[in-house]
């Protein structure tokens, strides 16, 4: 790959023209049209928070350096920035007076609103750039290898870059837009953020049953993403269907498997809303992230709640009265033991051998309370399970 250090530029020239479109994935542009900012292989714009994006701005008007910026020349004139994205981005938002930074009076000033010779200051400053050239698979190569201002890629957008091409910027407006108006649903069972590619990592983890980057391989030059919008809509509807209630725990649980296991299985919405609210009123529910499942799985999985247990006095104390009482019988201390027919019958089992147990199960209606506490020989207790 070829390489050609740039000193001509400055911030006029790039900002020249420059277009900040708020639909992500549709591309920035600059230098008169010549500059792609934002091609298909890079991440969104992830610096408007305030911080960092005014944090380009401030170190311009104090003349510090703001690093190498990378493009690669596409043909004569043309380029795409590999390197330094978030950075013009936010230089460019603040010429185009759409972000605003405060003034050692802590008043916000755009930048029509500064004093001429700041916005001088700023127009002039030149910037470092190498201009590269180079083979797709060479300007990729360098792409995954360099830090992007100190933010490192992805899984997801490392993957956008490798397999970039109209699938990406189809998935890309699809789930990585922050303006789409179905965000706000989905939040509620995934985690994470459109402009980090979250959204869309697991649209594709579900669609792909987790292999993401053999599916985006084998998709990468499809012309539309029916498959993967119509999966990921399928598990959506299914979740907000049999869970008409919307609770927090719900974010982020594995929906695409959950889906896999059980979305040909009926449900009563009803019921189901009544039972999640049951166990959400348990006091000995632990998990509550686990409900979900469990609910779906016919309640019979208790330890994806993580059922409170009896505590070591409980069960030192029932221990001690079960054992007082097997001996005067002559009997096994475990209830199990003493019906039986076998040498263990009479056998008396050390507190450590031994499990305590819901007399009544728990999942039907029996409390974690010494009155029904019992101990059990471990081996009975495992092969007694919900019963």
């Amino acid at each position: 790959m070829k390489t050609t250090l740039r000193t001509d530029i400055t911030i006029k020239d790039i900002c020249d023209g420059f277009i900040y479109n708020e639909l992500e994935g549709k591309g920035l542009f600059g230098l008169s049209g010549n500059l792609t900012i934002q091609p298909e292989y890079q991440r969104n714009y992830i610096y408007a928070d305030g911080k960092r994006d005014v944090a380009v701005i401030e170190s311009i008007l104090k003349g510090y350096p703001l690093g190498i910026i990378y493009f690669n020349k596409t043909s004569d004139e043309k380029y795409e920035v590999l390197d330094g994205q978030q950075r013009i981005t936010s230089i460019g938002r603040y010429v185009t007076n759409k972000l605003a930074i405060k003034d050692e009076n802590r008043m916000e000033q755009y930048f029509d609103g500064i004093a001429s010779d700041k916005r001088k200051k700023i127009e002039e400053t030149k910037l470092l750039i190498y201009e590269c050239e180079g083979e797709e698979s060479e300007i990729k190569e360098w792409f995954k290898t360099i830090n992007i201002a100190g933010v490192p890629l992805n899984d997801q957008e490392m993957f956008n870059a490798i397999y970039s091409g109209e699938f990406v910027t189809l998935c890309k407006q699809e789930f990585s837009n922050s303006q789409n108006a179905n965000i706000q649903k989905w939040s509620a069972y995934i985690k994470g953020s459109a402009n980090r590619q979250e959204f869309l990592a697991v649209a594709l983890e579900w669609v792909s049953k987790e292999n993401i980057d053999k599916y985006m391989a084998q998709h990468r030059h499809d012309n539309n993403i029916k498959e993967i919008k119509n999966y990921f809509t399928s598990v959506i509807d299914w979740v907000s269907t049999v869970f008409t209630d919307v609770e927090k725990e719900m974010c982020g649980l594995e929906w695409g498997m959950l889906y896999e296991k059980y979305h040909t299985t009926p449900y009563n919405s009803l019921a189901i809303s009544r039972e999640v609210q049951k166990l959400y009123g348990d006091p000995y529910v632990k998990n509550r992230k686990g409900v979900f499942e469990y609910i779906l799985g016919g309640m019979k999985d208790t330890k994806l709640l993580d059922v409170r247990v009896f505590d070591e006095a409980t069960k030192t104390s029932i221990y001690i009265t079960q054992t007082a009482e097997a001996t005067k019988k002559g009997e096994s201390n475990c209830p199990f033991c003493a019906i039986g027919h076998d040498a263990n019958k009479t056998k008396i089992w050390a507190i450590k051998d031994m499990d305590a147990d819901h007399v009544a199960a728990w999942s039907k209606g029996g409390a974690t309370s010494s009155a029904n506490c019992q101990m059990l020989c471990k081996s009975h207790n495992r092969a007694k399970g919900n019963r």
